[in-house]
């Protein structure tokens, strides 16, 4: 009789995790969203000007040059970009 409860709780999980993977597979194919409450949203991404890596501005290292606001990987793609300017 344990063993019999232990097939029908194993079977229970085994079967909803194929219905989740089939249910991700069709939902990639289709290209719906992620359903209500899991919304993908993007983050807007800056161009380095020196390296051409793109960065996310928050976490960026940045430069104000005259009205603009540039974005760099790094320190030292921000020193090569002064060098070249100034």
């Amino acid at each position: 009789m344990f063993r019999l409860a232990l097939f029908v709780i194993l079977s229970i999980f085994v079967a909803r995790a194929f219905w989740r993977l089939v249910d991700g597979v069709v939902e990639g194919l289709s290209g719906r969203s992620a359903g209500p409450g899991r919304e993908i949203r993007g983050v807007p991404m800056a161009r380095d000007p020196v390296c051409g890596t793109y960065v996310v501005p928050d976490r960026s290292v940045t430069v104000i040059d005259g009205r603009r606001q540039l974005f760099f990987c790094s320190t030292a793609c921000r020193d090569r970009y002064r060098a070249r300017a100034g």
